[in-house]
């Protein structure tokens, strides 16, 4: 696989998401968690969806569990718990593994693109996809999707 548009999802209501149906798109892809402490995150990606998608960012939303039992609902109880507490209007796909050997091939392509500290350490792990596919950055859970330093990261990939 050498492109982001190689891979595809599922929705939380079980339709297939594939990449490729986003070329010509940037897009952010975080894997995200209900009971985190990086949960609050889901305010500012939503913020972000809602200035940056007229501009052409796509922010895909992706549960799992692999980090201390913190995505524990169904696909149901995942999408009302983004809805009722942060507004979430972005796609959300259904639950993955992001790490091992059971992760989901665009979370272990995006850790081989970004090298040995890309691969999702917690949930919130952010990875920046230009708009031919290819990979551009990643951002650790501790970097808020608010912040001065993602903002910039944004708008270099709006841009290119």
């Amino acid at each position: 696989m050498t492109s982001a548009h190689d891979f595809a999802f599922e929705t939380l209501r079980g339709e297939p998401y594939p990449l490729s149906a986003l070329a010509g798109h940037p897009l952010l892809v975080v894997n995200t968690a209900s009971k985190c402490g990086f949960t609050p995150q889901y305010k500012a990606l939503q913020a972000l969806w809602t200035e940056c998608a007229p501009k052409g960012l796509i922010v895909i939303g992706v549960p799992c569990n692999d980090f201390g039992n913190q995505e524990p609902g169904d696909a149901a109880q995942i999408g009302q718990f983004c809805e009722v507490n942060y507004g979430v209007s972005f796609p959300m796909m259904a639950k993955v593994h992001v790490k091992g050997k059971q992760a989901h091939p665009f979370f272990a392509w995006a850790a081989a693109q970004g090298g040995f500290l890309a691969r999702p350490r917690w949930n919130f792990y952010k990875y920046l996809i230009r708009r031919d596919g290819s990979f551009a950055d990643w951002f650790a859970s501790a970097t808020a999707p608010d912040s001065a330093k993602f903002k910039g990261a944004i708008e270099t990939l709006l841009r290119g």
